[in-house]
């Protein structure tokens, strides 16, 4: 009987203790995000403007997520831009434009890619305030990005739904499409 008692109860040890290696070995996958690229070069392009209007002379910088610059042009005078960004680049691409405002003072707006398939930026206060909201969230990701947005804008409850928004957010928010 002990000989019985013995061999059952190795066997429930085993047994269970190969569950358990089976377990470590099926780790739940990882909730970093996955790196997303520009997988040929590309051209970014919009308006930068601040409250007053278009802005006629700076600079616009793309820059890496270590504030690595990635491209740089100036801002032409109808207000828009254009910048090559070449294949491989990570995102995140933080868009940073630095200008002297009327009263000579050098302002900073900022716009944030997350998408690899846009390419219509506008860099503007509003689209500073969404950077800046995504950024205290934990960074730039797509649903910071839409947090941000949608506190950052009044929206008409005609135009809202169960999911919270109808239609293509990254138009109806503005600044960061």
């Amino acid at each position: 009987m002990r000989t019985i008692v013995y061999i059952a109860g190795t066997f429930f040890i085993g047994t269970f203790l190969l569950a358990c290696e089976d377990m470590e070995s099926q780790k739940m996958p990882s909730k970093t995000p996955t790196v997303k690229f520009f997988k040929q070069e590309t051209t970014l392009k919009g308006l930068v403007s601040d409250d007053k209007g278009r802005i006629k002379e700076g600079v616009v910088q793309a820059l890496s997520s270590t504030n690595k610059i990635i491209a740089a042009n100036k801002v032409q005078s109808n207000g828009r831009y254009e910048l090559n960004i070449p294949e491989n680049t990570a995102l995140p691409v933080l868009l940073k434009v630095d200008f002297k405002d009327n009263s000579a003072q050098k302002t900073t707006l900022t716009a944030v890619v997350v998408y690899n398939s846009m390419t219509k930026f506008d860099i503007n206060p509003l689209s500073t305030k969404i950077a800046k909201k995504a950024k205290a969230l934990g960074g730039y990701t797509h649903p910071n990005m839409l947090i941000a947005a949608k506190s950052m804008v009044a929206m008409p409850d005609d135009n809202k739904s169960t999911q919270g928004f109808r239609g293509d957010p990254t138009k109806q928010y503005g600044g960061w499409h």
